[in-house]
C-alpha cells in the first residue's frame, strides 16, 4: 500500500495536467531545466517509454546518466537494443562524465569484433570487459594528469547498467546504485517490487565478509568510523571505477592531499571494478524498470517507488519519484518541502545528494520481437544543469 506521505504526492496524478507539470511530451530532445531540476519527462525506445529526472545538490553536479537506443555494437549487422547507465560520482564529476563518453562505446566496439552470426545478443563477459576497459582508460589518465591534477586520484564513480536486446535483460553494477523491476502479480493483482542489482556497500554485512576474506592480512579493511561501516575508513563503496588511489599505490602518496593517503601501502587493488552481473529473461508481466542512483533508494523503499510508477501517469513519473525523495529529505530534517527547494547547491548537498532516476517502461511486444530497427536516441541526464555549473 502507498503510504499516507507519499499518497499526497501521488494523488495529484489522478488530476488533469496543467502546463509546467506534464508540458514536456514531445517538447526539447535534450530535455529540460527548472533551477537544479533537469527532466526529460517522456520519450521512447526501442522497447517502449522512458521518463528521466536529474536533481543536483553538490556545488558540481557529481552523478552522470545516458540512455542509448539503437545500435549496441559498432558491427553493421550487430544486435539493437536499448542501454542506461547511470554514473554516480563521489570526489568529483570527473570519473562519472568520462565513464559517460567511453563506457558505451567500449562495449559496441567489443561487440563488433566479437560479433558472430549465432549470437545477435550482448553477453556478460563483453559488459564485463568494456567496464574494465573503461577502467584501465581511466586509471591512464589519471597517470598522464598525476603531476598537475593529483585530486583526480581520489575521484570515482560507482557504475550501474541496463541492457535490453533479444528479450534479455543484462543488469551490471559497481557501486550502491540500484534498479528495481515493477511485476505484476496476477494472484495479488498488484504490482511487486523486485530488485535486480546487488550493492557494493560496507554498511551490509556480506559484502565486509568478501572484503575480508579478499583481503584476509588486513584486519583494517573495513573499520566502523562515526557509526558508519568504511572501506580503510574512507569510502562505502566496495567497488567503482576510478578511485585510483586506492587501486594502485603508486598514487597513495604526495602530491595527493593527505586525508586521501594511507599509512600504509598495499600490495593488491583495495576496491573492484568488475560488476556483479545479473541476466534474465523478460515477461509480459514485467512492467518497468527503475533505475537510480543511491540518492532516491535513502528515502524511498523499493515497493514506494514501484507504487509511484504504477500509480501515476507514465509522463513525468521519473520527476514524481525525486519529487517523493525531496519530500523524505525535508521531512527527516523537520523543515518544509517548499524551503528545501530554496536551499542553493552546495549547501543542498547537506539535505541530500545527487539524485538520478530513469524510468525505462517494457512494451512485451517490442520486447519479444528482435527488432531492426527502431526509435534512434542518445540522451545525457542533466545536460542542461552542466552548462549552468
Amino acid at each position: 500500500m502507498v503510504s499516507e506521505t507519499l499518497m499526497k504526492i501521488v494523488s495529484p496524478c489522478w488530476k488533469p495536467s496543467v502546463e509546467g507539470e506534464n508540458s514536456s511530451r514531445g517538447g526539447d530532445a535534450s530535455g529540460r531545466v527548472d533551477g537544479l531540476l533537469w527532466y526529460k519527462d517522456s520519450g521512447r525506445h526501442i522497447n517502449g517509454e522512458f521518463s528521466m529526472a536529474v536533481i543536483q545538490a553538490n556545488n558540481l553536479l557529481e552523478d552522470r546518466s545516458q540512455l542509448e537506443s539503437g545500435p549496441l555494437s559498432s558491427f553493421e549487422s550487430g544486435p539493437i537494443g536499448t542501454f542506461v547507465g547511470i554514473y554516480d560520482g563521489h570526489g568529483g564529476p570527473e570519473a562519472a562524465e568520462f565513464i559517460s563518453d567511453r563506457l558505451f562505446n567500449n562495449m559496441k566496439t567489443f561487440h563488433g569484433a566479437e560479433f558472430i552470426p549465432e549470437n545477435r545478443g550482448v553477453s556478460a563477459e563483453i559488459i564485463n570487459k568494456a567496464f574494465l576497459e573503461t577502467e584501465e582508460e581511466f586509471l591512464s589518465l589519471v597517470k598522464k594528469q598525476w603531476l598537475s591534477k593529483p585530486q583526480i586520484a581520489s575521484v570515482g564513480s560507482c557504475c550501474l547498467v541496463g541492457i535490453i536486446c533479444c528479450g534479455l535483460l543484462y543488469i551490471a553494477n559497481a557501486g550502491d546504485s540500484r534498479v528495481v523491476l515493477g511485476r505484476f502479480e496476477k494472484t495479488h493483482k498488484e504490482v511487486k517490487a523486485i530488485q535486480l542489482s546487488s550493492e557494493h556497500n560496507a554498511s551490509i554485512e556480506s559484502v565486509r565478509e568478501e572484503l575480508h576474506s579478499l583481503h584476509p592480512g588486513d584486519p583494517q579493511i573495513v573499520v566502523l568510523k562515526h557509526k558508519v561501516w568504511r572501506v580503510k575508513g574512507v569510502i562505502q563503496v566496495s567497488r567503482s571505477l576510478g578511485d585510483a588511489y586506492l587501486k594502485k599505490t603508486e598514487f597513495n602518496r604526495e602530491p595527493l592531499l593527505p586525508k586521501f593517503r594511507l599509512p600504509e601501502p598495499f600490495h593488491k587493488p583495495i576496491l573492484k571494478a568488475e560488476p556483479a552481473i545479473v541476466v534474465q529473461k523478460l515477461y509480459p508481466e514485467d512492467q518497468f524498470l527503475i533505475f537510480a542512483s543511491d540518492g532516491l533508494w535513502e528515502y524511498i523503499s523499493n515497493q514506494e517507488a514501484v507504487d509511484i510508477v504504477h500509480s501515476c501517469p507514465r509522463n513525468g513519473v521519473a520527476r514524481k519519484l525525486v519529487k517523493a525523495a525531496l519530500h523524505g529529505a525535508a521531512k527527516k530534517r523537520e523543515m518544509r518541502y517548499t524551503d528545501l527547494k530554496k536551499i542553493d547547491r552546495g549547501v543542498r548537498r547537506h539535505f541530500h545528494d545527487d539524485i538520478t532516476v530513469v524510468v525505462l517502461f517494457l512494451d512485451s511486444h517490442l520486447i519479444s520481437r528482435s527488432p531492426s530497427y527502431g526509435p534512434m536516441l542518445s540522451i545525457r541526464g542533466g545536460s542542461g544543469i552542466l552548462a549552468r555549473s
